[in-house]
């Protein structure tokens, strides 16, 4: 079990728990796949809690490597750009293509997964083994999951359309590039 504390090891517990925060994702689009709505949200903020997690522990134990700090984008990148995107889509846009601009459906989609994906590479590219800079520039990947989260929440009360939650969807995409200044928690 020493495995778990070594930091070469690229099945350390904090990889472990990055490891967890992936299969959350897998099962979230399951779970979308089959319109169980409510069970990929539960997998998504799974997801969450393991991507805090795995970071606290990386720190704690020194266990922060090259190797962690890819897994960890990776990981990123399905359950907070994928998974949104794909909740989006199935949850608000499915079976409504017909009734809406193809092209802005498109646009948002592909824009807001190459911002999260230019944001998670700029990310890695910046970043340094156990280090937590003060603040992010632009919004963090989860923090765009959450706002994606809540424009569908709004949605759910009828106060916004199918094109709007498409327009704030490209906004969030934005603002995942932006130059805003968030505090790190």
């Amino acid at each position: 079990m020493s495995f778990l504390f070594n930091k070469n090891s690229h099945f350390n517990l904090a990889n472990i728990v990055t490891f967890f925060n992936i299969a959350s994702g897998i099962f979230a689009i399951y779970f979308l796949t089959h319109h169980q709505f409510f069970a990929a949200a539960l997998f998504a903020w799974l997801a969450g809690g393991f991507d805090i997690v795995d970071g606290k522990i990386a720190r704690k134990y020194n266990l922060s490597t090259q190797f962690g700090i890819q897994l960890d984008s990776f990981a990123d990148f399905l359950s907070f750009v994928i998974v949104p995107t794909m909740f989006i889509f199935f949850a608000v846009i499915d079976t409504k293509e017909i009734f809406l601009s193809m092209p802005l459906i498109i646009f948002a989609f592909v824009y807001y997964v190459i911002s999260g994906l230019r944001r998670l590479i700029q990310f890695n590219i910046n970043a340094d083994e156990g280090k937590v800079e003060k603040y992010f520039t632009g919004v963090p990947t989860p923090l765009g999951a959450i706002l994606l989260w809540l424009v569908y929440l709004i949605f759910l009360t009828g106060f916004i359309t199918e094109t709007f939650v498409l327009l704030l969807m490209i906004l969030i995409g934005y603002l995942l590039n932006s130059k805003i200044k968030i505090p790190h928690l």
